[in-house]
């Protein structure tokens, strides 16, 4: 199932970790200034660990749409090449500067094909929390490794 197969992508890029040129920059900054690794970054118009973390964790799927100042992530509909007969589609929505858990949105929508048409059908869950957990638990990855050695 499609959800199985989104959480399990999200799960291997949180494992596989980030080496991108937007975290080496911030870990640049925070050797700088220390106070740059605080849970509030907002040199983008929203936490910069959670919009990094987004993006990282909804890398496998094609974009729509991103706004780094709103805080607004859209993917386009994502099948699955092993389920082609489903697909879903991803909305996320970092709603504070802060990195605290009530500062992510992520809503999804999933569809079927009937008879050559693409049908809407429930998203579990589960497969919503999950890849809000896979976004937290990155971002908060992503934080302490911008903090100088020794301050965790």
């Amino acid at each position: 199932m499609i959800g199985r197969a989104l959480a399990a992508g999200v799960l291997a890029l949180a494992v596989a970790g980030c080496a991108g040129h937007g975290e080496k920059k911030l870990s640049k900054l925070s050797k700088l200034h220390p106070d740059m690794a605080s849970s509030k970054v907002t040199t983008i118009g929203v936490n910069a660990y959670l919009w990094r973390a987004s993006l990282d964790a909804l890398s496998f799927m094609p974009l729509l749409q991103t706004d780094s100042n709103g805080g607004v992530i859209v993917t386009d509909w994502y099948a699955n090449p092993r389920n082609p007969g489903e697909r879903i589609k991803v909305t996320v929505s970092i709603l504070d500067q802060d990195l605290r858990a009530d500062a992510l949105r992520v809503a999804a929508s999933r569809q079927v094909s009937q008879n050559g048409n693409w049908v809407d059908a429930p998203v579990q869950a589960a497969t919503v929390q999950k890849l809000e957990d896979v976004i937290l638990t990155k971002a908060r990855d992503l934080r302490r490794q911008a903090l100088p050695a020794g301050i965790n």
